[in-house]
């Protein structure tokens, strides 16, 4: 019986261990993955809005 009991406890210590690694995975994928969309909007909303100004500069010349 106690083997079977210690065998179940690292189970769930395993189990545990393991979600909350994953969890720290997922977290940190996350951040990256905001950060690169950050980025590229950045990068699109500035040529935009390069573009625009290089019109209107246009348009009052």
């Amino acid at each position: 019986m106690a083997v079977k009991k210690a065998k179940k406890a690292v189970k769930k210590t395993v189990k545990k261990v393991a979600k909350k690694a994953v969890k720290k995975v997922a977290k940190k994928a996350v951040k990256k993955a905001t950060k690169t969309v950050k980025k590229a909007v950045k990068k699109a909303t500035t040529k935009k809005v390069v573009k625009k100004a290089k019109k209107v500069a246009k348009k009052k010349k």
